[in-house]
């Protein structure tokens, strides 16, 4: 297997053996980490970090990541550049390439963004969110969380819940688990922010899945339940919120009914779709979840490197 000098860009694009791999590899680094706290694989080299688009847990992760790997992180300061003046993402991403970073982290809010300005740039791009569409390094820490509870993904039932039209973590978490056997997804929404077509399509024949309306229906049958927020930013029109608020939510009073709570995710942030209350159930892992944002991408990005 060689990731060596790959651009990054969709979830579908790793194979099973891949993800298996970085998962090992990721256990592997975390020991390591544990033990020395800064290793040298990365020595010598520099990673960007371009979001056009805020982020907390996907840039911390990757700088904390490329810094625990030894190498040196730069920053795009995207509101104290020439973006201000009128330069153009394209331009602004040529000039950085320009300097001869080895790898660039992009967060963009235009979907399919990254792939359309890779063929531009010669260091590798990874693909930290590209608006509605994908976000597939937070699907390989959302698999790995799996992973890393279960000790295997094959044969599992997860629900994916909350705003799955305008959100990009449930298109790329489908995508990664369509790699692996007997995956049973239920898709949990109201109608207009259900999952979109062009995400069934790519997992058609590879996953069974279901759509449904309430949680309820289906949280016994759940081993993991997959929460997102409503993404505000991103609906056309900003009544439709206000509509939708609080449509949906998940605290102790709903799981109080379930025969089995299952274990419980979140690509964070949240907002009110999950009660601090659930934060005290052993079966809590989306704080996890964060912290094991920043070893995966330490696998990703050695292997990226060739270190």
């Amino acid at each position: 297997m060689s990731l060596k000098g790959k651009d990054i860009i969709s979830a579908l694009q790793f194979t099973r053996e891949e993800v298996e791999y970085l998962f090992r590899l990721a256990e592997k680094l975390r020991k390591e980490i544990d033990e020395k706290g800064i290793l040298d694989y990365a020595k010598g080299k520099i990673m960007v970090t371009a979001f056009f688009e805020p982020s907390t847990r996907t840039k911390l992760s990757f700088q904390f990541a490329m810094k625990r790997l030894g190498g040196e992180v730069i920053d795009f300061e995207v509101t104290t550049s020439s973006l201000a003046k009128g330069e153009t993402d394209i331009d602004t991403l040529r000039i950085i390439d320009g300097y001869n970073p080895d790898v660039i982290v992009l967060r963009q809010k235009k979907p399919h963004f990254p792939e359309q300005i890779a063929p531009m740039i010669k260091a590798p791009i990874i693909n930290g969110g590209d608006g509605w569409n994908e976000h597939p390094t937070q699907a390989l820490l959302d698999v790995y969380t799996i992973w890393r509870e279960f000790g295997y993904v094959d044969g599992l039932t997860i629900g994916i819940m909350g705003d799955l039209k305008y959100g990009r973590t449930p298109s790329s978490l489908s995508y990664l688990l369509s790699k692996f056997k007997d995956i049973t997804i239920y898709y949990i929404a109201p109608q207009p922010l259900q999952i979109r077509d062009e995400v069934v399509e790519k997992i058609e024949g590879k996953v069974t899945y279901y759509k449904v309306e309430k949680l309820e229906e289906v949280i016994d049958k759940l081993d993991v339940l997959y929460v997102t927020r409503l993404q505000k930013e991103r609906l056309p029109d900003p009544s439709m919120y206000e509509k939708l608020k609080g449509i949906y939510k998940v605290d102790l009073q709903v799981l109080a009914k379930a025969k089995k709570i299952p274990v419980i995710m979140h690509p964070l942030p949240r907002t009110w779709e999950l009660d601090v209350s659930v934060d005290n159930l052993r079966q809590a892992r989306y704080f996890e979840q964060a912290q094991n944002g920043m070893y995966i991408r330490a696998a990703l990005l050695k292997e990226v490197l060739g270190v």
